[in-house]
């Protein structure tokens, strides 16, 4: 076992249902060492390319020495009941609840039943920045992306839990809330503790990488919560991909297999489905010279997975004229800010995407590199922590 972890037991516990969220416990885990008794407990999700990264950040986190619990906890009508209650137990002995989405209806039931006296939150990416302004002013935690409009059905009837789930979440004489996060944050709510995130666990464990020229793309999951049309966001993917000399788009994990055939087919991108979170990707390399994204988590992240290196980070604006008519009336506001906060990012006007100007950088796309004409799908995976690869999603 790991010195670094301590030993492995039910005094911690931390609920996940992402990579991203794992990858951030693991960072807080490495910041809080030695001597944290951690057990991770998995709330797996039913998408296969989420799952897939799930499995292998469990491998890591079992190679720091982490005992973690898978749950199916989407598995079936009766999984939440059974999941619930087969973790009653643990979180009645839990000191300390460790989490990484506190929007989650899954974590809102568990925490109605800890009696931990500290918990922390670790970033779920953008979504933290919204969770840290909601607790401050005292409102209901809703994500933003669906702010501003009216409550369904579902959430009346589970708007206790999430009043409790709330009340939880904010910092009392017998309670302690610690938020341990990489983004920026224009409130910080009363008698709660921030600890930075700088990723010094991924540079520890990995890299540096090889930095190839020419330029890589991050792909994002607006069109599919509805907040930017798919049209656009694909001519601008091709506006910036000719004028920067990207060969590679890195997908999120949300993306729909049918976006990412077209872009591939329109784009002659090298769609790939990478099997880690992008942080890890990006440091064990090899990597582009300049990574092109719009606005997300990794304009946050990279810059700190990537210090030390000669990589930039370029972020594109949103254009109001790309969101649908069905996206929150926060949404420009939102995605300005996380592109506005960012640090050690270079700003890219949405005209840059519309109207190809001159590229941030004159080095050509690599030789050695892939280079895909339009009209070509590529789709690739890259591999995992054992080396070994993963499925490719045919185009």
């Amino acid at each position: 076992m790991s010195p670094r972890a301590g030993n492995a037991g039910p005094h911690t516990l931390a609920f996940v249902e992402s990579p991203v969220q794992l990858l951030n416990v693991l960072e807080w885990a490495h910041a809080h060492a030695p001597g944290v008794g951690l057990t991770l407990v998995v709330l797996s999700p039913l998408d296969p390319m989420t799952r897939g990264q799930l499995r292998r950040m469990s491998d890591l986190a079992r190679d720091e020495g982490h005992q973690v619990r898978w749950e199916e906890a989407r598995g079936g009508p009766l999984a939440p009941f059974q999941t619930i209650g087969g973790l009653t137990g643990l979180l009645r002995r839990a000191r300390r609840v460790v989490l990484g989405d506190p929007f989650s209806r899954y974590v809102q039931l568990l925490l109605t039943i800890t009696r931990a006296r500290d918990l922390v939150v670790v970033d779920d990416g953008t979504a933290t920045m919204e969770f840290v302004g909601q607790l401050a002013r005292g409102e209901r935690l809703v994500r933003w992306h669906r702010k501003g409009g009216r409550p369904g059905p579902r959430d009346l009837i589970f708007a206790p839990v999430s009043s409790s789930a709330r009340r939880r979440l904010t910092p009392s004489g017998s309670r302690r809330i610690e938020i341990f996060s990489s983004m920026p944050m224009a409130q910080t709510p009363a008698g709660v503790t921030v600890g930075a995130n700088t990723f010094a666990w991924t540079r520890a464990r990995f890299g540096p990488p090889r930095i190839t020229k020419g330029a890589d793309m991050v792909g994002t999951s607006l069109v599919e919560t509805g907040v930017v049309d798919d049209g656009r966001y694909l001519e601008a993917v091709q506006a910036l991909a000719k004028t920067h000399g990207a060969t590679r788009y890195f997908a999120h994990r949300r993306e729909s297999t049918d976006k990412l055939h077209r872009l591939a087919v329109e784009t002659g991108l090298e769609i790939v489905r990478p099997e880690l979170p992008l942080e890890l990707i990006a440091r064990r390399g090899p990597i582009g010279r300049t990574i092109l994204s719009f606005p997300s988590t990794v304009v946050h992240t990279l810059p700190l997975a990537l210090s030390g290196t000669e990589v930039r980070v370029a972020v594109c604006d949103i254009d109001p004229e790309w969101l649908t008519a069905h996206a929150s009336p926060r949404a420009q506001g939102f995605l300005s800010g996380v592109t506005g906060t960012a640090r050690d990012v270079h700003r890219l006007s949405p005209t840059a995407a519309a109207n190809p100007a001159a590229p941030l950088h004159p080095d050509p796309p690599d030789p050695a590199g892939p280079t895909k004409s339009a009209g070509t799908a590529s789709f690739t995976a890259l591999p995992g922590p054992t080396g070994t690869p993963g499925a490719v999603a045919a185009g």
